[in-house]
């Protein structure tokens, strides 16, 4: 998995944009295996062991294939990562079987305001007045979405947002590891540890998935594998802050998918709800972006 160093935004901003089909993809399988669309629904950890089985199988057959080059590992940051990442999907893919993809989708884009708020105690970043000012927008939008009256709160959205939660804590390592390993080594371990999670978890819930299931699993795996690839390969062709803007149309991919699969429209909660938090992670990834060029 080369990743040239040249700037390309047009190639990025293809790369971001085919990376997030993929993620709405993903989403839209682990909705497909937690409902009974394909055969009896399946529990969220076994859901999240066939994605991170899959896209270890696909990580490591290029890896076969490539041969890259591996560097000194970090174990503590790897387990870290993998714990929280494996954690996070989990409840990803348990919301999503419930509420509308749209809604799990835009409350999944708070991650960032919880890395921001987490970077305060553990890596002693401070933080600015532009930056509380898109925490406190995106968070508005949560709250909205949650819809928090008797007769329309939705309780699995608060797996969404334990989700994006734990995720902004895998943020905080990723982070620590950037720069120190290579970016297919982080990659590769991250699924191979958290299979080997995935693995422990799923012995209690296992049930024999049928042929559809099966299928739908494989896919889930190798689709997260290239949205990572490409994902990746599009954030070293452009800067941060340019390529940012362009991973918010996994919400889009996300309502055409649920609507394509499920006949499921968002409803003006949602578009309300969305809309906040997209904005307030504009604001975020635009102080992110003047931070850096700072």
């Amino acid at each position: 998995m080369f990743v040239p160093k040249a700037e390309n935004p047009g190639l990025a901003a293809g790369l971001i944009l085919l990376a997030t089909a993929f993620i709405a993809g993903t989403t839209l399988l682990a909705k497909a295996l937690g409902t009974d669309t394909l055969g009896p629904a399946m529990n969220p950890l076994q859901i999240s062991h066939g994605r991170f089985l899959f896209a270890f199988i696909g990580l490591s057959s290029a890896a076969l294939i490539l041969r890259p080059r591996f560097a000194k590992m970090h174990p503590g940051l790897h387990v870290g990562r993998a714990s929280f990442g494996w954690a996070g999907v989990t409840l990803m893919f348990a919301s999503v079987a419930h509420i509308p993809m749209s809604d799990a989708t835009a409350i999944s884009f708070l991650n960032p305001v919880f890395a921001m708020i987490l970077a305060i105690p553990l890596l002693g970043e401070k933080i600015g007045r532009w930056r509380w000012i898109a925490a406190v927008i995106a968070v508005t939008g949560a709250m909205v979405l949650l819809r928090p009256t008797p007769a329309s709160f939705q309780p699995a959205a608060l797996l969404a947002l334990g989700a994006a939660a734990l995720i902004g804590m895998e943020l905080i390592f990723i982070k620590k590891l950037s720069g120190r390993e290579p970016v297919f080594q982080v990659l590769l371990i991250n699924n191979m540890l958290g299979l080997l999670i995935a693995s422990v978890a799923v012995v209690s819930v296992w049930q024999i998935p049928t042929l559809q299931q099966w299928a739908a699993m494989i896919a889930l795996g190798l689709l997260m594998a290239c949205a990572q690839t490409a994902f990746i390969n599009g954030m070293a062709r452009a800067d941060a802050s340019f390529v940012a803007p362009f991973s918010y149309a996994t919400l889009v991919f996300a309502a055409l998918y649920d609507f394509l699969g499920f006949g499921i429209l968002p409803d003006f909660v949602s578009l309300l709800g969305a809309a906040i938090i997209l904005t307030g992670a504009a604001i975020l990834a635009w102080r992110e972006g003047r931070a850096r060029r700072a």
